[in-house]
């Protein structure tokens, strides 16, 4: 295929227009930038549209490998100059490569096996979600649970903070009362975080399987999803400081449950 070195080419502009969340939400499609990330989501059987990359920006063994490998795959591979590329990357120093990649949807019925997951209820920062994507894979919880809206779970920012996790973990997206009512179905205990909770995560033993609840970034878990909770639990704060990042807060809470 012809290089492009154009960036008023058409299909480049269509793909420069999913930074936009309207064109991602209206098409279904959203991007993937950088070596691992293309990697790790041709890896993961994801639906690819297309490919684009600049020759002249990849030149590590791992790249050419890569691309050896989406050569044999049904989908368009479009060479782009190396300006282009600075057009299209959604960071300075591109590394030479994105993808176009379908969404993909999961629902309550996909969870088939599983025994430890996350729910965030209305997450706001999108580098949250994809560093608690990250630090799920990496202490083995099964699933993601994102409720009552919040964050575009294909936003380049939770694309990017993922590592590629998300493309491995199953996401299901719904409403707190969707969420609850297949909580009670599946028996599962549902373990709620409060700055004013009495219960230390020290002391908690988890009932397998269990699902851990953090709320938003500002309001944290209203009363009705505490109350929802079958135990609610706080980090203890011992500086000046009232409450911890939320990725943070996840990260702690999981590498303490996970060794119950």
């Amino acid at each position: 295929m012809d290089m492009l070195t154009s960036t008023s080419n058409p299909f480049i502009k269509q793909v420069r227009a999913l930074h936009q969340k309207k064109t991602r939400a209206e098409t279904g499609t959203f991007l993937v930038e950088g070596i691992h990330h293309v990697g790790e989501v041709i890896e993961a059987d994801w639906e690819v549209d297309s490919i684009v990359y600049a020759p002249e920006l990849l030149t590590s063994g791992f790249a050419k490998d890569l691309l050896a490998r989406v050569s044999r795959l049904d989908l368009r591979l479009q060479p782009v100059s190396a300006a282009v590329m600075e057009s299209l990357a959604d960071k300075e120093n591109p590394q030479g490569i994105l993808a176009v990649v379908k969404q993909r949807s999961f629902s309550f019925t996909d969870l088939k096996s599983w025994t430890r997951a996350v729910a965030l209820v209305s997450p706001q920062d999108p580098g949250n979600v994809g560093t608690i994507l990250r630090t799920m894979d990496a202490v083995g919880a099964d699933a993601l649970f994102l409720v009552d809206g919040g964050v575009e779970l294909v936003h380049p920012t939770v694309v990017r903070a993922s590592m590629g996790t998300l493309f491995w973990t199953p996401v299901v997206q719904a409403s707190f009362d969707e969420f609850l009512t297949w909580a009670r179905k599946v028996n599962c205990q549902l373990i709620g975080t409060s700055a004013k909770a009495d219960v230390d995560y020290h002391t908690l033993v988890p009932q397998i399987p269990w699902v851990l609840v953090l709320g938003n970034e500002q309001k944290g878990l209203s009363r009705e999803q505490t109350d929802a909770c079958d135990v609610t639990l706080s980090l203890p704060m011992r500086g000046r400081v009232s409450s911890l990042n939320l990725s943070v807060a996840a990260g702690v809470l999981l590498y303490q449950f996970m060794q119950r």
